[in-house]
């Protein structure tokens, strides 16, 4: 059976930033959150989509040849194949939805790179 799960709590039991926090699956994909402030590197996931939830914030996503303002209560979902960059000014809390077969960070290896994310 299920339990309900309380984002705001879940938010307040981590502080690092670009590391994702694992707190749900169902069918395959993995539900996350996640504090970020500053600049992410440019990467793609070649099989996935992903959606990025701004629960608190405001996210600038720059893609190869654009940028979109993703504000507190919106989504993107960034389509698979496409080069992406998560900028943000002030932190950021986002709730991300992936597969479980997404890579942190795509096909780059960076120094933020997590291969794991733990569950909380």
């Amino acid at each position: 059976m299920s339990s309900v799960i309380n984002i705001k709590e879940k938010f307040n039991l981590f502080t690092d930033q670009w590391s994702p926090k694992k707190i749900a699956e169902l069918n395959g994909q993995q539900i996350l959150l996640a504090k970020i402030q500053g600049e992410f590197v440019f990467h793609k996931h070649d099989n996935e989509d992903e959606l990025f939830m701004v629960m608190k914030g405001q996210l600038q996503m720059d893609l190869e040849d654009s940028s979109v303002i993703i504000n507190e209560g919106e989504f993107y979902i960034v389509p698979k194949g496409v080069l992406h960059k998560p900028i943000a000014k002030e932190e950021v809390h986002l709730l991300l939805f992936e597969p479980l077969s997404t890579k942190h960070t795509g096909d780059v290896i960076a120094d933020i790179t997590v291969d794991t994310y733990e569950s909380i």
